[in-house]
């Protein structure tokens, strides 16, 4: 499965690139090598079908590893990011980790870590894209449910009951069971906390009705 991730190493240390692309490369990845963040960011990366995986010194002139990263997250789809630390760089790596690295090594480094913090970002990177395809699916059903119905929706995964929304909404409680019915079968879900769970997902906030007629209730 290595053979389908590229690792994107950043070092401004050409010995230090070089040993790792070969390590890399011997271990199934595909590597690409650069002397700084800049030359890094002024490629294609954080697009919606790479499978890129960024490994990168921390300490690095202009642009370094923990700005480097700050950058790289501000991409449509940013790549996990692995740091390298040079001894007693533990605090700064920490800090990193805090801020979403996957992992951070202490040079010098031995292959075997170095393979496996790969391997998890790149498990990172495959659950991130699925979790974008689900959420991407969850919008397309949702394109396809009607104003009416998304009032309802709202209202029932805020917690009323068919016949506080028929009271908020002015229409019959029959007419909430049926447009609930068709919410429930254009999202695809098999149960009320389902439902929430994918409203949360999508953002929907709860409508502030239902604080006011749980008060009254």
């Amino acid at each position: 499965m290595n053979e389908n991730t590229m690792v994107h190493v950043v070092d401004d240390d050409d010995s230090v690139c070089s040993a790792l692309s070969r390590l890399l490369k011997a271990a199934g990845f595909q590597v690409q090598t650069y002397s700084s963040g800049q030359e890094l960011l002024a490629g294609p990366i954080g697009t919606d079908d790479g499978n890129d995986v960024v490994l990168t010194d921390l300490c690095m002139p202009e642009i370094d590893g923990m700005t480097l990263a700050k950058k790289l997250s501000s991409t449509p789809f940013p790549p996990p990011v692995v740091f390298l630390s040079a001894h007693g760089q533990v605090a700064d790596g920490v800090r990193a980790m805090k801020e979403g690295a996957v992992d951070f090594l202490e040079k010098p480094i031995g292959a075997q870590d170095l393979v496996a913090a790969l391997g998890r970002a790149a498990e990172r990177l495959r659950g991130d894209r699925a979790e974008r395809l689900q959420i991407a699916e969850l919008h397309r059903r949702h394109a396809s449910v009607t104003a009416r119905e998304r009032e309802v929706f709202v209202l029932v995964v805020s917690g009323l009951l068919n016949k506080e929304v028929a009271w908020e909404l002015g229409i019959s409680e029959k007419t909430v069971k049926v447009h609930r019915a068709r919410v429930v079968k254009k999202m695809g879900a098999h149960s009320l906390p389902e439902l929430v769970r994918m409203a949360a997902r999508l953002g929907i906030p709860v409508d502030p009705r239902a604080n006011r007629s749980l008060a009254l209730a």
